[in-house]
């Protein structure tokens, strides 16, 4: 073999690598901290997620509309609770005939679903121009959120939606024609809302995959989802039109959600998605904010205007913030590599030495 093709082989095995242990941590991150939420969610005022484990147990008749199609991750997460069961029959078997089994399912592609998301937030901040202490940072910040927790932990689709914003974004920044295509294969089986998307992707990822591509993709995910849509309506014997009225019910909560936003509960609700860090945006515009805000651009502008448009309709302002998470970890991590504030974590391990002799012995 040529040396070259083996250096080639060798970086790339490296890389892979690292990207593997980059998401061993995001699994773990999540893993630890979904579990309590798991383990003691009280359900019982929790629509969406009885709605979702109908749903992965077949049952659509009841479910409603604005959840009775996100059939994805219930799928998924039907097909990983049959071996869960066997499992659940030997050691817990009062347990078995329950829900346990399945919302453990939930549990496991909640989380491995979530974290393959954070790992495409750590690529996209190398991307970026983040240093890979920074970018590994900024992943963990996000991971950290409550709505993660949330996610991951409970019988919900959010993880997939998250994911589909992930790659989006990813895409568009590095050109990968796979991730534009994965994101509209999975979007409209994702969330209905993924339409609000389309305009961006058609835009900001035609370097990625030419509009013309991208609409012939889109038709044949748009013809699978209308698919599995019709067939769900006729196991349920609901009218095609019943999902036009939906949609348009969505509008009248705009006026909610807007008050809400302005509101001092609204802005609470904002600085819950990332808590505390928030505050290294504050730091970032101090001090070379262009640094952070210029590479984000149009597009990071563009994202964020879809994620507003997604918070208006749904009501939920920090469940539906939170798909913000791409650009948050972004300019998170690209705060962390450029500002001053933040250089000494980044020092060489004898200037840090030297540094923290110097903090202890100030004479």
């Amino acid at each position: 073999m040529h040396p070259s093709a083996a250096d080639g082989l060798i970086s790339a095995g490296r890389r892979w690598q690292h990207l593997l242990l980059v998401y061993v941590l995001a699994v773990g991150l999540l893993a630890g901290s979904a579990y309590t939420m798991y383990v003691h969610y009280d359900f019982s005022h929790s629509l969406d997620t009885r709605s979702y484990l109908s749903i992965a147990r077949g049952e659509f008749r009841g479910v409603s509309i604005t959840r009775r199609y996100r059939v994805v991750v219930p799928a998924v997460a039907a097909a990983v609770a049959w071996p869960v069961e066997q499992v659940y029959a030997r050691i817990w078997p009062q347990r078995a005939a329950t829900d346990w089994p399945l919302r453990l399912a939930f549990y496991l592609v909640n989380t491995l679903v979530l974290a393959g998301a954070g790992l495409v937030f750590f690529r996209s901040c190398l991307l970026y121009g983040a240093s890979p202490g920074a970018a590994v940072l900024a992943m963990v910040a996000v991971l950290a959120s409550r709505w993660a927790v949330y996610t991951a932990g409970l019988p919900l689709v959010d993880s997939l939606y998250i994911l589909v914003f992930a790659l989006a974004f990813y895409g568009a920044r590095s050109g990968s024609a796979v991730a534009v295509a994965a994101c509209i294969v999975l979007g409209p089986h994702a969330k209905e809302s993924f339409v609000f998307l389309v305009p961006w992707l058609l835009w900001f990822g035609h370097r990625a995959m030419p509009w013309p591509r991208q609409l012939v993709w889109l038709a044949v995910s748009g013809a699978v989802a209308y698919g599995v849509r019709h067939w769900i309506d006729a196991q349920v014997g609901a009218p095609p039109q019943e999902s036009l009225s939906n949609a348009l019910d969505h509008l009248h909560n705009l006026a909610y959600s807007l008050r809400r936003l302005l509101s001092v509960k609204g802005a609470g609700e904002i600085f819950s998605i990332f808590g505390f860090f928030w505050l290294v945006l504050l730091v970032g515009l101090r001090g070379g904010a262009g640094r952070w805000l210029r590479p984000l651009g149009a597009g990071g502008a563009a994202l964020l205007a879809v994620v507003l448009v997604h918070m208006l309709l749904s009501g939920d302002l920090g469940r539906m913030g939170y798909l913000a998470a791409p650009v948050f970890a972004v300019a998170f991590a690209l705060i962390l590599t450029h500002h001053p504030a933040f250089q000494w974590l980044w020092a060489r391990p004898s200037e840090a030495s030297k540094n923290a002799q110097a903090a202890c012995n100030p004479e």
